[in-house]
């Protein structure tokens, strides 16, 4: 179970969140929700390890804290000569040998992953060929091989069609199957009802955590507001 104590997040000293305290229940898929500018990428960030908290402290299961990460497209360079398959074959590399490459068993979950995303005609196109959609098709193939307990994505469906998002939906389902925990920053409220049973949001100086029917208004109700 990850454990929040007291935490606030910020950057540069800027406290962005009040002090957080609750737990994300494990194997479950918690969207992380809340008006603009109020530190939901900055406290995914922070349960990452990317950035420090500003106070209080995060208690993570186990000795070792092994997480997948996603990040929002926009921080990524699209340019970098990179193929498709480099990239998912990149989730496979905290588990295998330096010295030994990438071999058979792991070879055959890469070329899975590419299947399940619909990207296994396009796994030497570079990243500079793909659309948005694929790209991040790519990313979450990613997560699939990295198989990590813990998964941490920030705005996985901006920018792409509902095409896509549903497809992708289904891969965030097969991965809570497998009982992995999915933190997921998100925008649609209508998605965190229909997929999320457990909200966490945030607003400027507190928050509302559980479950999601009682932390969000129904989708017909007024939409929360942003600012």
């Amino acid at each position: 179970m990850i454990t929040l104590n007291n935490l606030v997040t910020g950057y540069a000293g800027k406290r962005l969140t009040c002090p957080l305290n609750g737990a994300f229940r494990p194997g479950s898929p918690t969207a992380i929700v809340g008006v603009n500018g109020c530190g939901k990428s900055t406290l995914l960030k922070t349960l990452a390890g990317f950035l420090p908290p500003l106070s209080g402290s995060v208690s993570w299961p186990g000795d070792k804290k092994i997480i997948g990460w996603l990040p929002q497209q926009n921080e990524l360079d699209h340019d970098f000569p990179l193929t498709v398959s480099d990239v998912v074959a990149m989730g496979a590399w905290p588990n295998a040998a330096l010295t030994q490459g990438l071999r058979g068993e792991t070879l055959s979950r890469i070329d899975a992953a590419l299947e399940q995303v619909g990207l296994t005609a396009l796994r030497r196109h570079t990243l500079n060929r793909l659309s948005g959609g694929q790209f991040q098709r790519m990313l979450f193939a990613r997560l699939l091989v990295q198989d990590a307990p813990i998964m941490l994505m920030d705005e996985p469906f901006t920018g792409i069609d509902s095409q896509t998002s549903d497809a992708l939906l289904e891969v965030m389902a097969t991965l809570n199957a497998r009982g992995k925990t999915l933190l997921v920053v998100l925008h649609n409220q209508q998605m965190v009802h229909r997929h999320f049973p457990e909200t966490l949001w945030l607003h400027h100086g507190h928050y509302r955590w559980g479950q999601t029917a009682s932390v969000l208004p129904p989708p017909s109700a007024c939409p929360l507001p942003q600012d």
